[in-house]
């Protein structure tokens, strides 16, 4: 199987789980794969009570290429945000706060989920 085709299967398998795992602890999903630009899109939108959560995701199968959450710099956070606002002003409801979490996916049978809340863009 092509590498890419490989990668996108992982990928979405891994924001599948990182779905369920959100909905286990209460959040409301709310929209996936939100598209604002070539460069900016978010993998999971939620409410989490009255806050907003842009939610990317990051799976790995293993360490090689190191842990997930080291595949997000700053450059992409800043595009989620960007998303987040442009996202924001395509919903008639209003919301007071938002926030970036991040959710690492490592393994493949049993994969271990670890979720880092309310990411700071500094």
């Amino acid at each position: 199987m092509h590498r890419f085709f490989s990668n996108k299967i992982i990928g979405k398998s891994g924001e599948d789980l990182a779905c369920q795992f959100l909905q286990k602890q209460g959040y409301k999903l709310l929209e996936r794969n939100f598209r604002y630009s070539r460069l900016a899109e978010i993998d999971i939108i939620a409410k989490d009570k009255d806050t907003l959560v842009f939610v990317e995701v990051k799976t790995r199968t293993n360490e090689n290429c190191g842990h997930p959450f080291e595949a997000i710099n700053h450059k992409k956070l800043e595009h989620i945000f960007k998303a987040g606002l442009a996202y924001m002003q395509t919903t008639e409801e209003e919301y007071k706060k938002f926030r970036i979490d991040i959710i690492s996916v490592l393994g493949k049978d049993t994969p271990k989920i670890e979720h880092l809340k309310d990411v700071s863009l500094n």
